[in-house]
Order: C-alpha cells, then structure tokens, then sequence
C-alpha cells in the first residue's frame, strides 16, 4: 500500500488548473480520509449494524441548487421524501434513466471538456438518516461502509465532514469513530450525478444515480488484523501475508478441507505489522470452475500475551493460472472458456442486484453450460466474487475504467497526465480488494479507454503486485495508435472478430492465447454462425473460447413493457435498444439464442462410430472437461421413426476420463433398425446422477442427435375426384370435389381456387365453402428486419425486395388428366429479376408449385419463397423439422429434427424487445397450419425448406415496436420459402450474416404442395 501511495504521488501533476477547483472536479481528488482498500474478509469479532432502508433524501436538479447545511445535526429533514437504500434515484421517482453506449449520458447537450461536467443536469441527491450505535460500541473504533455510490460521494456524521470518495464500482470506507456516540447519530450523504470521475464511466450500460449496494456501519477491536494475501498454488504450496496493527503480535493458521478436517496447522510472528508464512499443504484437491473445491483458512490474530484478538475464515481455492506456449493454463491444464459478460443489472431495481438474483443468475449459467464471466466493465459486488468460489465460475476481473466517449486519438484519456493516478486508484482498488478470490483469473485493466501511458503505469503495478495471474486490455489490439501498447495484454482478447479473422490470427501469429473478451453479439434475434466460432475453437489449441456479449438483456421494465433508451425522456441522448443484447432476457427467460450456447458451450459430445457391420451400434462419448469424469452422469438413448419414439434404452456408467474418448455400445443392432419404417434419428441425452453446485440430479447436462436413415415419402396425387376450371376474365377459377375418406360417395369434399391473373396470386382457397385464405399466396423475398439488419443496414442495401407488387406478362393454362397446369411469367422484378411460377392443381385439392427465378445482377434477397394468411381459429402448427425452438440456416446446431405440434401464439419470441423476424423453423419435410379440429392446409416439399406462422404480419413487425406492444391481427400469417438469409452473429452494427448464409444473385427455385388436411 505504502508503493502505491507513492507511485500515486509521482503520478499527480503539480497542478491542473490555475484556480483552484472543487473535489468533483478535480481529477487528482478521487478520496479524502477514504479508508485503503483491503482483501474482502469480516472477521468474528467484527459487529455490524445494516444501514439499509429508507432514508430522508432530498434532490436538487443542479449542483448550485443543493441545500446548504443539511448536514447539520440540528436541520430539520421533516418535508424531505424517501429514498431506499440501495435504491436508484431514477427508478424512485428522481430524475429518467439514460442509455447511451458510447458517449456521456450529457452527449449532445454539453461539449466533454474533461474533468469539467455540466451543471445543468448534474443532479445532487442528498440523504439524512438517524442511527442508533449500541452502547456497547462505546470506546470501540466504528467505520462506515459504502458499498457502491454513483458517482461520487460526501459523508458528514453528526455535522462533521468525514470524507470523500469517487469510483462508483467499489466499496469506500470510512473511521467515523472520532464523529459517532453512543445512541442517536446523524449521517449525511450528499451524490452528484457526475464529477470528474464520470469521464472514466462511459459504459454501455444505462446511466443511473444514487446507491447501489449495501450501507451499514460496523466495529472491531481497536487491534486488528488489517489485511491479508493469499496465494494457493494447485502444487499445495500456501502462501499467506498478513498486516496488522502494532498490538498484534503473531498469527496462527488452520486450514481445513470441506469436511472440516484440519489438514495444515502453523504459524508465524508479525514484526512491524508485516508476517508472512509459506507452507507446504501436501496434496490437495484444486479448484476449477468444473471442481469449486474450497478449502477454509481460519486466520487468529493473537497478542502479546498469546489471546487472541481477532480471527477470521476465509475460503481458498488451490489453483495455478499461467500462459504457456501461447495457452491460458488453469492447473495446468488449457481450458476452455465458455464465457459472457455480465453486467449488474436488474429489470426492477437497476444496479441494485441482490445475493438471491446472484445465484439466480449462475444456476442458469450453469444450465447454459457456461462457465466464465467477465465483470464489464467494472468490479463486481464481492458477494458476486465469493459465489463463483463457491460455485465455480471462471472470472475475468474488470476495472471500473472506460472513457469511450473521448474516442480513442489524440483525445484518450489513457494519455492524459491529468487522469493517470485516477487510472491507477482504480485498478489498484480492485486487485488490493479482490486478489484472494480463486475464480478471478484474469486481470482486466478497463475497456474501451484508449492506449497510453496511464495504462502502462497499471500494468506494471499489477504485474509488480500479484505475479499470479495474465494482465489484459483489448484496446491496444485494434488501433493502430496502441501498437506500441500491446505488451500490456498477455492475451489477444479483441472484440467482435469473425471466423475469419480469428482463424488468420491464429495462423498468421497465435503467440499470445486467443480469447475475445466480446463475440457473438446477442442484440435480438441473433447470435447466427455461433457455430463457426467454436468449430474453430475445438480446432485451434490456442483459440479457448471468449466472452459473449452479453448475458442478459439490460431493459427496465415500465409496467408496461421492456423499456430502452429513449422511453423514458425522447430528448435525452439515446442509444435506443442497442442494450438489450442479452442470451436471456431481463427476467431471465431464454431467447431462442440460449439454446445455441448451451449447445456450443456442452461438456460431452457424442459420434456414431462408422461401420454398418457393427452388431450391436456403438457410441463414441468425448468428455470435454478438463478435471472430472463422467461417473456421475447416466446417457440416456432412444430412436425416433418420424418423430415418434420406437427404441430407447440407458447407459448407467460413462467414467469417461476428462479429455478422452471411450465407446460405448447400446442394444440396438442394424436388424431392428432395418425392420422400422421411416425417418429414423438417434437421440442422445446425458443427466446428472447427483447433484453438483446448483445443479440438481436429473438436470440434463447435454445432448446430441445422429440421423440414422432420412425417407422422405413420395408425394404422389390420390386418385378419384373431378375437377373443373372457368375463367371470369381477371380471374381464374378452379373447383372439384372428392369423396371422403371412409365414405361411400354420399359424402363429398368440395374445394374451390382462384387465381388473379393479374398479379398471379392465389386469392382465395376453399374447403367445404369455408375459406382456407385470409390473404393470397403470393411471392415473398423480404423479411421483418431483425436488430442485425437495421444494424447492417439490409434494410437499405436489400430495399430492392422490399414491400414488392407483381405484375403477370404471360400467363398459360394447360389441362392435364386429373389436373391443370398454371404457368405464370412476370414482369422482371425492377426490370432485372425474372420470375415465374408454376401452378399444378389436382383433383383432390392439392396445389403444386414452382417458384422459379433465374440469375439477375440483384442485390441479396432476405428469403426465397412464398406467403399467405389463414383466418385465426386455424391456430396450431404440427410439423416435421428442426425444433423445438426457432431455427435459422446459421443458427440451428441445437435444434433437433422431429415432429412437433405448437400454438401459432407461441410462436413470435416476445422476449425480443423490438419486433422482428421470429418464429421460423427450418429443416422442414412438412408443415402444417391447424384448427382445433385438425382441419387446415398442409405444406410439403421433396427438399429441406422453412416455414413460420405468426399471430402478426411481415409488416407489423417491421415497425419494430416494443414487442409487447404488438396486438394480433386475428390472423394467421404463413411464410414458407426455400431458404431464408441467416441472422447473423459477428456484431450488431455493421456485419451481414457470413457469405455461405448470404442469399447472393443465382438461378432459385423453390418446390412444394399446398393441400388439404381435413380432421388430423
């Protein structure tokens, strides 16, 4: 601490400005009587008062309009209202929350002039509270705690000004000792919107004020133990360092493993405060994201005379985090990381995140199979810190430190002498408070700063102070301004690269390990070719994964929706929704994504072992882990004949050792096999036997689906029935009738078609003189633009095929036995686009069509296919395909093909917070659109295509409204087409999906049969 007092000194220039300025605007006044940051620990003795609850607050809309003298004992707070703490001014009443990404929540109303902020709209909360200390503290140090206050804080206590402190993200303490007595006190807290120190918390994330996490007050004996370091090492070797005060003269240590059974016991003196004692522990078991063993330290901090003074327990983790041959090593081993960003957030309350949101968080973590997070970008609450210890989560710990909205040139704040002490005190802070955490490692430096010599400072004094963990920074990767800087990252952690450029990294240099600290932007309907980027990390050694961005959506909701920026004031800065890209949303429901990651990021994978004469089948199982085997999971298998399960059984024991392969054979031979009818598909499915952390027995853990025989029926045309055929002049009319399956004739299926010769459209359908058609089938090439569109502005570059009409050139009807032929050429699309369709129309009401386009000099097409609209009592879908979830051509890894039956109202994701494109489903044999009768039409195609049916139109939803807000039309809306252009996945702001997902110019076709399914 004494070396960072000093380096700080030698930072700070002799002076900023000539007049002399205020604390919250000077950037070299970050603390005054702060307290130094500690390890985060609370020792027996320690007596702890909570603070939290409501307080008296006043808020004042500028700096120059606060009270004066409410600090006092004696000011009357009578007609104050009432603030919760922790508790967010703006979602109490005070103020409207601001989302910008990059830029200060003042973009466009005040010039950054760094460290001076705005005034007008610099909001001061004020808050007063009355607290009664225990008679007992008499005598006794006392201290208060803050654990998180935006964005500066002023601490006065019974009418004396104790302290101040910048840097919203960690917890300032202050000795309130000399100002406390015992029964009734009076503390004070006076918050600015934003001082100096907001230049450095340009996060995208909303801008909101006031407490974040807990306030309480709290005493110790007047000897202490002060501080103490831990380093475990997965060898065994225990190292502890501790500080205390003179009165504390030796330190005695037990370490106990889980079961509570001491297995080290030692000792060590204090001499001037310092002691420091290595031991060799022997064999342990490490810790692991996989194995979150923790072994607990008890820590008595003893007198003169031997009494103990003080004691602490604090949880180790045995572990060992180090680069070697360009790969992150975790005991030795090159794991994986199956990563997102977290930021603390929740929907209700905004920063305030409680100990049961928490965990909430990491079970679904867990049952996404990821196993890192990054703390964007700023350090977590330690109750975050300690659960993935005890859980078992990889943490990469990021300093409270962006200054996006400087930009990145001349301008960063990375090379402003001004602020390079501000940098330091921040990530310093950070790894003095949370070095003994065994989940946290990495160090994140910041995030989006700019490179420069404020940086260089930070990397040195990390590397100086805690040699045990790789430093990183993605800035210096992708500027040509940081090249000089990239020393400072010891891993190639960029952000948003695609396959490509990560794969020619790789190749072309690899010398640091590969592992992006931001990829597969989830912002919507997205996280297309997910895929791709771990194709190439089960490829690549030194690619080990990355850190989606982000975990969840960070939309508040209003009470009538998920609220983004610009919804609560239209005049406030906004970058609109572009913070709503989470794999679940804000109350943690799963986006359809979800369910790629928890696919890409599974443990075990499974492969059909070759070889036709292998009586019985056999599985190859690759366990994925990198420290526990899969004696505790059970694979559970069966075969499905078109959808429906015929053959299923069990393997009970699967020790497979981690990062091995071992077979397995099932009770299954080629005999049974060739004896069933149909498409056949082996589904394989591994279940937890027992519990771990948050996982409960019988949680399934992974899967995997190998088909086995693909038989696609012959789509042939039923005999019988007639059919007749008029023609009105702008329209063609076509009608037959059928006998009834079942029947002797005296029952009939009457069905009518009419086409517009105009534009070529069916326009009406008829079974029964019940009207199938809402809207006429008609070709369709665009989509409802998802967030990565708008964001690739495809909804510009494919304008082309947007909102088009069509208009027929040549038009033939040539009878045929038992059916007619329709061929239908249009009009080029824009003058370039040829298209034509053919309609063959049978006797039994059955509907073949050829949609045929042949290469033009066209932009890219959204989809190739066709539309309609059904009236809305035909509510259900039954199909054979990809599913259960919604599928896309570069996002379907996980999607499994069978037969499945859904409500057409559940087929448009809410969870997406703009409307847009949702709901298709691909890798479709048939797709059919219901009533509850099981009456209703019925497409079909000899190849693969997709379909959807929404409550909504492609229109409505390309108004990209809240979702929410959407109201049906009463309708069902039916897209089916041949293909349709993938989401995309690299970012949201300027990348389309990846070129093979791409619908370039070329000759398409698209082939299917419309007809009747009547009582299913």
């Amino acid at each position: 601490m004494r070396k960072l007092v000093l380096a700080l000194a030698l930072l700070l220039p002799l002076t900023l400005q000539a007049r002399k300025l205020e604390p919250w605007q000077d950037p070299n006044v970050f603390e005054e009587n702060r307290m130094p940051m500690r390890a985060s620990f609370v020792t027996d003795q320690q007596q702890t008062l909570s603070l939290n609850g409501r307080w008296r607050f006043h808020w004042s809309p500028t700096v120059e309009s606060r009270l004066k003298g409410f600090e006092s004992i004696s000011y009357n707070d009578a007609q104050w209202t009432e603030m919760p703490v922790p508790g967010m001014w703006e979602l109490n009443g005070y103020g409207n929350p601001v989302y910008v990404n990059i830029g200060y929540a003042w973009r466009g109303k005040f010039e950054n002039n760094p460290p001076f902020v705005p005034e007008q709209g610099n909001h001061v909360g004020q808050y007063r509270r009355i607290f009664d200390l225990p008679q007992a503290w008499s005598g006794q140090p006392v201290y208060l705690c803050i654990g998180s206050a935006t964005s500066n804080v002023r601490v006065w206590v019974n009418g004396k000004m104790i302290g101040y402190s910048e840097d919203s993200k960690l917890e300032a303490r202050f000795d309130i000792s000399k100002a406390v007595r015992p029964g009734l006190n009076v503390i004070a807290l006076e918050i600015f919107r934003w001082c100096d120190g907001t230049y450095l918390e340009d996060q995208d994330f909303w801008r909101l004020s006031g407490i974040a996490r807990g306030v309480y007050v709290y005493t110790r004996p007047k000897d202490q133990l002060e501080d103490v370091v831990i380093r475990a090492d997965a060898d065994g070797t225990l190292e502890v360092r501790a500080q205390a005060s003179s009165g504390i003269r030796s330190l005695s240590l037990e370490l106990a493993d889980a079961a509570g059974k001491v297995v080290a016991a030692f000792g060590t003196p204090f001499k001037k405060g310092q002691a420091q004692v290595k031991q060799a522990v022997g064999e342990v078991h490490t810790w692991s994201a996989e194995t979150p063993y923790l072994y607990q330290l008890r820590l008595s901090a003893r007198n003169a005379g031997g009494k103990e003074v003080e004691s602490t327990t604090i949880p180790v983790g045995f572990r060992t985090v180090k680069i070697e041959g360009a790969q992150l090593l975790v005991n030795g081993k090159p794991v994986l990381i199956k990563g997102v960003n977290r930021h603390e957030l929740d929907p209700y309350k905004g920063y305030v995140v409680s100990e049961a949101d928490m965990i909430r968080d990491i079970r679904l973590m867990k049952s996404l199979n990821i196993n890192a997070v990054r703390t964007c970008h700023y350090p977590n609450d330690p109750v975050w810190l300690s659960l993935c210890d005890r859980f078992g989560l990889y943490v990469v710990d990021e300093a409270n430190v962006e200054s996006h909205g400087m930009g990145f040139g001349e301008k960063t704040l990375a090379a402003d002498k001004r602020f390079a002490a501000a940098h330091l005190i921040r990530d310093s802070r950070m790894v003095l408070r949370d070095r003994n955490h065994p989940s946290i490692i990495i160090w994140s430096m910041g995030n989006e700063a700019g490179s420069g010599p404020n940086f260089v400072e930070c990397y040195n004094w990390i590397k100086a102070t805690d040699p045990t963990r790789p430093v990183q920074y993605e800035d210096p990767i992708h500027r040509k301004e940081g090249e000089k800087f990239r020393h400072i990252t010891e891993i190639q952690c960029p952000m948003y690269w695609g396959p490509e450029q990560s794969e020619k990294y790789i190749k072309e240099d690899g010398s640091k390990p590969y592992i992006p600290c931001e990829y597969a932007h989830a912002m919507g309907n997205s996280m297309g070719n997910f895929k791709e980027y771990w194709d190439l990390v089960r490829a690549y050694p030194t690619y080990q994964g990355g850190f989606i961005w982000d975990f969840q959506d960070q939309a508040l909701w209003n009470g009538k929706f998920w609220a983004f920026g610009g919804d609560y004031d239209p005049e406030d800065p906004s970058d609109v929704s572009f913070n709503c890209n989470g794999v679940v949303a804000s109350d943690r429901s799963l986006h359809p994504h979800a369910y790629e990651v928890r696919y890409q990021y599974q443990d075990i994978h499974t492969r059909l072992i070759p070889g036709a004469e292998l009586k019985p089948l056999s599985l190859e199982v690759y366990n994925e882990y990198f420290f526990r085997d899969l004696s505790d999971v059970r694979m559970l298998w069966s075969v499905e004949a078109d959808g429906e399960s015929v053959l299923s059984g069990v393997v009970e024991h699967l020790a497979v050792k981690p990062q091995e392969k071992a077979s397995f054979p099932l009770d299954l031979s080629q005999e049974a096999l060739a004896a069933l009818d149909g498409t056949l598909t082996l589904n394989v499915r591994y279940f937890l036997k027992q519990a771990r952390p948050l996982q409960e027995a019988g949680v399934q853990l992974a899967y995997d689906q190998i088909l086995l025989r693909d038989s696609r029926p012959v789509m042939l045309q039923p005999e019988g029935g007639r059919i007749g055929y008029s023609d009105s002049g702008k329209w063609i009319v076509l009608s037959g009738t059928v006998p009834s399956a079942g029947t002797t004739g005296e029952r009939e299926t009457v069905w009518t078609m009419s086409f517009n010769k105009e534009n070529g459209a069916l326009t009406s359908y008829t079974l029964n003189r019940r009207e199938m058609l809402a809207a006429p089938l008609e070709p369709c090439f665009d989509r409802a633009t998802t967030e990565n569109d708008l964001g690739a502005k495809q909804d510009k570059k494919q304008a082309f095929w947007r909102r088009l009409s069509f208009t027929v050139q040549k038009l033939v009807v040539t009878p045929q036995e038992g059916s007619y032929l329709l061929e239908m050429q249009f009009a080029p699309i824009g003058g370039i686009a040829p298209l034509s369709l053919f309609y063959q129309i049978f006797a039994d009401g059955s509907l073949s069509v050829v949609e045929h386009m042949d290469k033009a000099d066209t932009p890219n097409m959204f989809r190739f296919g066709v539309r309609f609209a059904m009236p809305g009592d035909f509510a259900d879908i039954d199909f054979f395909g990809l599913g259960p979830w919604e599928n896309y051509s570069d996002r379907k890894s996980s999607a499994l093909l069978g037969r499945y039956r859904q409500k057409v109202a559940d087929q448009y994701h809410y969870g997406f917070v703009r409307s847009q494109e949702s709901g298709t489903h691909t890798g479709l044999r048939y797709f059919r659109i219901l009533d509850p009768t099981g009456t209703g039409l019925q497409l079909a195609s000899p190849i693969d295509f997709s379909a959807s049916a929404l409550p909504f139109s492609l229109e409505q939803l390309d108004t990209h409204v809240h979702s929410l807000e959407l109201k049906p039309a009463g309708l069902t809306y039916v897209h089916a087409e041949s293909v349709q252009m993938g989401l995309g996945g690299v970012n949201s702001w300027s990348w389309p999906p990846l070129p093979p997902y791409q619908l370039r110019p070329a000759e398409r076709e698209f082939r299917f049969v419309l007809s009747p399914v009547l009582n299913l």
